[in-house]
């Protein structure tokens, strides 16, 4: 992270993440059920480039993570993210339609450059289905 009091605000205030243990240098956070530590490194956020793969139609960026949500709560972020002027690096959509892995899928940064995906499958038994 860049700096940690955006953090706070990114993933505590706008996806609602509890904060956990902390530190000057970082910050633990609840992440949907899964910890994710926030570490202070404002070199390396500005060094970060942004490469692609192709997903379906999408320019998938290589570096992400996420997390899994069922669809409801996916679709309640999607909208709290539109309503707050989110900027997607890849909008809101259902990618694999009727197929094997059909899942609801969205991608943004978080204000170090960090991309992160948020997805929902409309069957969590085909999360890896091939």
């Amino acid at each position: 992270m860049r700096d940690l009091a955006e953090a706070r605000a990114f993933y505590g205030g706008l996806l609602g993440c509890p904060e956990g243990r902390s530190s000057d240098s970082w910050v633990d956070f609840n992440f949907f059920g899964h910890q994710i530590v926030a570490h202070l490194s404002p070199d390396e956020c500005a060094n970060a480039s942004r490469r692609t793969s192709a997903v379906d139609d999408d320019n998938v960026p290589i570096r992400h993570f996420g997390v899994v949500l069922d669809m409801a709560s996916w679709q309640v972020l999607a909208e709290t993210l539109q309503t707050a002027n989110t900027k997607f690096i890849i909008e809101p959509h259902i990618r694999f339609k009727d197929q094997p892995g059909e899942q609801a899928t969205l991608f943004f940064l978080d204000p170090s450059g960090n991309a992160l995906e948020f997805k929902a499958f409309k069957n969590l038994d085909s999360l890896f289905a091939k």
